[in-house]
Order: C-alpha cells, then sequence, then structure tokens
C-alpha cells in the first residue's frame, strides 16, 4: 500500500513528485507516455518560465524530470486505466500492474482542440499557438489572427491587440459566444479585426506561418495563428470517481477534490489560468492537501 499515485508527468505531475520525495511519501508517479513533460514537449519557445529567459520545451520537460529523479522519485511506464475506491484508499489499475495507494493526484492534463486544417499540425509550434499568454510576446508589433468566438478567443484577441501590429478576429458563426462586456470591447478595439460566418481553410508558410486561407477565398497575411476553440481535459479516469464540471476535475487551489483522498493538479482541474508555473504550483498544493489528509487519516 503506497501513500501516494502520482498519474501523469506534465509539470504538476513532476512537482508534486519532488514535493512528495521531500515529504518522504511512499509513492510512484504513473506515466504513459516515455517521455516525461506533458505539453511543454510540443512547444518550441517558453519565455515566461521564471529563471529562464528562453527555453524549449523538451530541455525545460528534461531538466523538470531530472530534479524529480533527483529527489528520488519513483517512474512507472504504464497506462492507468480505472481507479477504482478500495476499503484501505484506491486500487491503481495499468495495463501491466495493479497498485494500491492511499490517495492519488491526477495529473493527466488538458489537450487543445484543434482545428484539424491543412498546415496546421506542420506549422504547430512554428506560428501556430494554441496559447496567446504563452507564446503572443513572440508575435510582438506584428500581425496575428485568433480563431474562435468564445470568452478565450475574445480575451486572446485584446490580450493580442496590446502587444501585436492588428489581429484578425476569425469566427465561424455571425456572432460570438462570448461575454457581452468582452464582445463590447473587441468591437471597439481599433486593432481587431472582426471576420465573422468564416473558417480558415489553411495555414500557409515556409519554415514559418506566413498567411491563413479563408473560407470566403480571401488570403491574409499573419505571422502567427492563435486556436482558441476550447480544450478537452483528460479526466476520464474521474468520471464516476469524483465531480466534474465541463470536463475537467472539479478542484480549488487546494486541488481537492470531491472524492476522499484524491486529487487533482495542472490542466485537468476547473482554474483561471493553465500555465507551466500553474500547474507547478498545483502540483506543491496537491502535495500538501495529501500530507493533511494522510495526517488526519
Amino acid at each position: 500500500m503506497k501513500d501516494l499515485i502520482i498519474a501523469g508527468s506534465g509539470p504538476a505531475g513532476l512537482s508534486a513528485a519532488v514535493y512528495a520525495s521531500n515529504a518522504m511519501l511512499d509513492f510512484a508517479v504513473i506515466e504513459k507516455y516515455p517521455m516525461s513533460g506533458g505539453q511543454m514537449l510540443n512547444t518550441t519557445d517558453i519565455n515566461n518560465y521564471l529563471g529562464f529567459e528562453l527555453v524549449d520545451g523538451f530541455t525545460l520537460g528534461t531538466t523538470f524530470r531530472q530534479h524529480a529523479e533527483k529527489s528520488g522519485a519513483q517512474f512507472i511506464n504504464d497506462e492507468i486505466v480505472a481507479i477504482e475506491k478500495t476499503d484501505g484508499g484506491y486500487l491503481v489499475r495499468c495495463n501491466n500492474a495493479e497498485y494500491e495507494t492511499k490517495t492519488v493526484i491526477l495529473a493527466t492534463g488538458a489537450n487543445p482542440r484543434k482545428l484539424g486544417v491543412k498546415g496546421e499540425a506542420e506549422f504547430a509550434g512554428k506560428g501556430v499557438s494554441y496559447c496567446a499568454t504563452c507564446d503572443g510576446n513572440f508575435f510582438r508589433g506584428r500581425p496575428t489572427a485568433v480563431v474562435g468566438g468564445g470568452d478565450v478567443a475574445l480575451e486572446d484577441a485584446l490580450y493580442l491587440a496590446n502587444i501585436c501590429s492588428e489581429v484578425y478576429l476569425i469566427h465561424r458563426r455571425d456572432e460570438f459566444r462570448g461575454a457581452m462586456y468582452l464582445q463590447d470591447k473587441v468591437k471597439k478595439n481599433e486593432k481587431i479585426k472582426i471576420l465573422y460566418s468564416t473558417q480558415v481553410e489553411e495555414v500557409i508558410g515556409d519554415a514559418k506561418v506566413s498567411a491563413l486561407r479563408l473560407s470566403d477565398g480571401e488570403t491574409i497575411e499573419v505571422d502567427g495563428v492563435f486556436m482558441a476553440v476550447g480544450i478537452t481535459a483528460n479526466s476520464a479516469l474521474l468520471d464516476g470517481v469524483a465531480e466534474l464540471e465541463n470536463g475537467f476535475v472539479a478542484a480549488d487551489e487546494s486541488c481537492r477534490t470531491s472524492a476522499e483522498g484524491i486529487f487533482a493538479a495542472g490542466d485537468v482541474r476547473t482554474k483561471r489560468l493553465r500555465q507551466i508555473s500553474t500547474a507547478v504550483s498545483d502540483g506543491a498544493n496537491a502535495v500538501h492537501s495529501v500530507e493533511e489528509y494522510l495526517n488526519r487519516n
């Protein structure tokens, strides 16, 4: 019977591993993929993680992993298929083995929804981004586009308008779904050009993005395009086990879920800002909550 199983080895899971090691817990990190780092591994440049002026996601992910290993974390490469309640805690079922544990931290992350258009995958990290607050600074003073019509798309357009030369806001419907106050601010911003009833057909470029071909036949020149059409949490393991909100695990900054002994950290939980720094913070908070739980029980 372990004290803790950490599911996932992105920033939240690796941070939790370091804190769990320092707390001298008997734990293991179970990771589905052979490399740690989560979505960081798909990020070419990161310039907003404290202490690293500019670093690629592979390097930062490797640094996080090495820190966790040197702290004494045990890593198991396997896929968790179910988490089941038992008398003494939880049974974590994997493809190759089963583990009994008193607590679980779910740090399985989330994935941005893709448009699925030509050139999107080819230019991911080369002008195609899914996070304006992560990558917007790389396009300072240059033309960009945002695709979407919800709150995130409107907020991204406003954020980029502060630093980019112009922003195209592309929405497939004839009206936005986002909050009215955001719509009002977007419509009043002279740097934002709204393209209603329009879809991106192709992302164009050579080494990097240079233009978008639209459904109306027009081609617009941009250096970056931010896809803001939603994200999907990897929360299926807790479906029916803990409360979910719009697919995300319901948990505040304590990372406690509605299920006693189960905690959620990183992008998989309900939160305002999904960044590497907030995921790392979650890992620390989750382990602190685990310690409190174990002390009470």
